[in-house]
């Protein structure tokens, strides 16, 4: 970016195929990669039809540069290019839920942004600080926790190479004690389930913040009654560079995604795209604010679609509180219309996470007969077995803390859920491996009379 180059981050735990449309897509001219990663790097570059030089750091290999070399062959000093604050200035590719990833284009004043609201008001970072982040620097929320939010501040930051698993988390902040820990809800949990969990001191956190998924509450309750550390849960977007909703310090409530950050204002739309004035009613979140990313590349009709002037039409289903808290009840494409009224799969999940017997749990709509039915795919803790009873005693479990039609009409047990890297849950995944009207194990026979939620004539109610 000094030198005026735009240069875009890539997970590294993907195939060649999409290396290859990572570098077709974005029209790269240089790939600089590990040494590691030189085998489906060097696959990727296979009959790419415009020349592309690969750079390659601790490795040589015929036919690439030598990070090493250009370093030593370089200057010492380097003037910063005259670029513009609204001149592109880095790319991220979107996770990609369904289709494949777009490229988001965001510009060089986007990172200041993010740096003067969140970090600044929310975070009250500053130069003590010693970052922590299980999220990798090439998805936004792990690029603003590990490179821009301790750059800006002169803070440290600590960086974890390898898969982020409990044990390795845990002995990283044993050992460099951070004074903020960003993660995800699922390795929360994950670490809560650790079995030496409640033998590691963490006091020398501050906060803990959460983003990716919806943090249920049952999970903030034994993170804070384990370790004594409060999580700040928010919702951010790659298209918003950070988090843009949070919960704070002194406004947080647990299992909501908190309140708009200072610098960005956010509203909830019906199906009309009109906004939804009453407490509690459920709709499309749109949010404003100037870290917001210009277009996708090469994309202009999803740029129509998602970036509408100051708004950004985030595509996630919510309510707001009386008290002005906004409520997750999962992405607008995932939501589930039984008999005519939505239901959330996230607060399915919520509620089957509060089951003893339950790690975590995935929501989807079937199709039974023509009719859509809640799907139930659990992951059990160590110790509980999928069984025809515990099918029943968590569908009388939910139908208790539910209402009576959001309850899993289905249950299936399966050992792990599909996430992408950053740790949210592929619901797409589960729904397109489902066959229309097969019956599935755990299924309900028929639904119940009094299971049927009553007929509106308000699809949106």
């Amino acid at each position: 970016m000094r030198m005026g180059a735009v240069p875009v981050p890539v997970n590294t735990l993907v195939d060649a195929d999409e290396y290859r449309f990572y570098i077709e897509n974005s029209r790269a001219r240089v790939v600089v990669a590990d040494g590691k990663f030189y085998e489906k790097v060097r696959d990727a570059l296979d009959g790419v039809e415009e020349p592309v030089e690969l750079v390659l750091a601790n490795g040589r290999e015929d036919g690439a540069h030598a990070l090493e070399d250009l370093l030593e062959s370089g200057e010492d000093e380097l003037t910063p290019a005259d670029t513009h604050k609204d001149d592109a200035a880095f790319w991220l590719y979107s996770s990609g839920s369904t289709g494949n990833p777009k490229g988001v284009v965001h510009l060089h004043h986007d990172i200041d942004y993010t740096c003067e609201t969140y970090a600044r008001h929310v975070l009250e970072v500053d130069e003590s600080d010693r970052t922590f982040s299980t999220t990798k620097l090439f998805h936004a929320y792990g690029f603003g926790n590990g490179i821009s939010f301790p750059y800006w501040a002169g803070a440290s930051s600590i960086l974890l190479p390898g898969k982020p698993v409990p044990e390795a988390v845990l002995e990283t902040i044993k050992r460099f004690e951070p004074t903020l820990f960003f993660s995800a809800p699922t390795l929360y949990n994950s670490i809560l389930d650790y079995p030496q969990a409640g033998d590691y001191d963490l006091s020398s956190v501050r906060f803990g913040v959460s983003a990716a998924e919806a943090l249920p509450a049952h999970v903030w309750r034994r993170w804070k009654e384990t370790y004594g550390v409060t999580i700040l849960d928010g919702i951010g977007s790659t298209e918003m560079l950070h988090i843009f909703i949070s919960n704070t310090p002194d406004e947080l409530k647990p299992g909501s995604s908190g309140k708009p950050v200072p610098g960005y204002e956010a509203k909830i739309l019906d199906e009309d795209e009109y906004p939804v004035e009453e407490p509690g009613e459920a709709g499309y979140l749109s949010v404003k604010g100037d870290s917001a990313a210009a277009y996708y590349w090469r994309n202009h009709e999803k740029t129509k679609e998602t970036m509408k002037g100051e708004w950004l039409f985030a595509g996630d289903w919510y309510r707001r509180d009386e008290d002005g808290f906004y409520w997750y009840e999962g992405r607008a494409d995932d939501m589930i219309k039984v008999s005519g009224l939505w239901v959330s799969p996230v607060e399915v999940e919520n509620t089957l996470g509060d089951h003893d017997a339950v790690v975590e749990a995935a929501a989807v709509g079937v199709d039974v007969e023509g009719l859509t039915r809640v799907k139930a795919f659990v992951v059990l803790r160590e110790g509980h077995e999928g069984s025809d009873e515990l099918v029943e005693e968590l569908q009388e479990w939910s139908k208790n803390n539910l209402k009576r039609y959001q309850y899993p009409h289905m249950v299936e047990f399966i050992e792990e859920l599909p996430k992408t890297a950053t740790g949210k849950i592929q619901r797409f995944k589960l729904r397109d491996e489902e066959e229309s009207g097969e019956e599935m194990p755990g299924q309900d026979e028929e639904l119940s009379q009094e299971d049927e939620p009553p007929q509106q004539k308000d699809e949106l109610a």
